[in-house]
């Protein structure tokens, strides 16, 4: 296996890891909101999680900036929280979702901070890497970050259609089990 694919697998195996499945919770509440008609919007987000989240690794590998573990560890399960109460606030208001320009700012942020999450361990691995890992890296995860957006856009879609499952309350409820399964995430970070 030469680099690109070693760190395109890496990339994809990072978010679609069982045992951290934080990146696809926090994918899971971005995209609950869209549908395939959406899918320039959601791609746009995805990607913009992708370069912020690409960033801090790079920025921490080059040590440019060493974020606090214990705040990184922290920021994570909230972003996925707040991405989630996001949904439900819209919802609540009867709004299907909020600025464009909010939404890619804080997607970006929230890569940012999920990146420092993996910095440090992506120091380890990637030691006498070039450029061509992080791109490799980067490409990996976006793949897979779209693999997690097409799967719950299609079990939206199930719910929806074939469940018969009102949009608000699909979106309502994922977005609950959202919060309680990040909920322990953070309590036991606090």
């Amino acid at each position: 296996m030469n680099e690109f694919e070693l760190f395109f697998v890496l990339g994809h195996k990072h978010v679609l890891d069982l045992e951290a499945y934080d990146h696809v919770l926090f994918l899971a509440a971005l995209t609950l909101s869209y549908d395939l008609g959406q899918w320039k919007r959601l791609l746009g987000l995805v990607t913009l999680f992708t370069l912020g989240h690409t960033a801090s690794i790079v920025a921490t590998f080059y040590g440019h900036i060493q974020a606090p573990a214990v705040l990184i560890e922290l920021l994570i399960p909230i972003t996925i929280i707040t991405a989630a109460l996001h949904n439900i606030g819209r919802r609540l208001r009867g709004k299907a979702q909020g600025s464009i320009g909010l939404l890619f700012a804080v997607a970006l942020i929230f890569g940012v901070v999920h990146g420092f999450g993996f910095g440090r361990y992506f120091i380890q691995i990637a030691q006498d890497t070039g450029v061509g890992s992080f791109f490799a890296f980067a490409v990996g995860i976006e793949w897979a970050q779209l693999v997690v957006v097409f799967g719950v856009l299609l079990l939206s879609l199930i719910a929806q259609y074939l469940m018969r499952i009102n949009r608000n309350d699909w979106i309502l409820v994922m977005s609950g089990i959202i919060i309680g399964l990040t909920l322990p995430m953070l309590l036991e970070r606090i």
